[in-house]
């Protein structure tokens, strides 16, 4: 089946000339793009660390200093992970005050 319809500015290239209407166009990329790709990975990281914690469920004993608890293996493992990341961020977030002080003392 054939349509008379003329073809307009931007619509279907010919035959003959071989490119498509999107090439040379591109996807913008945003940081809400770029925040969208962060909660998809987050989401399944998460996943992955709810299955983690559910294969784990054993009873561990653990004592710190004076305290003592009962805690699953696989919650153990995650408080200690996010103990670390707590640790780690403190230690960096001192070092990027020391270095915005020094820039702004040396401007």
């Amino acid at each position: 089946m054939t349509t008379d319809a003329v073809p307009t500015a931007g619509s279907e290239p010919t035959p003959s000339s071989g490119k498509s209407t999107n090439e040379g166009q591109r996807v913008l990329k945003t940081r809400a793009g770029y925040a969208w790709v962060g909660l998809v990975i987050a989401a399944l990281l998460g996943i992955v660390v709810l299955i983690f914690i559910l294969q784990n469920l054993e009873q561990a004993h653990v004592t710190l200093f004076t305290w003592n608890w009962n805690l699953p293996i696989g919650v153990l493992v995650l408080l200690s992970v996010v103990a670390g990341a707590l640790g780690t961020a403190l230690v960096g977030g001192y070092r990027i005050l020391q270095l915005r002080r020094a820039t702004k003392k040396n401007s």
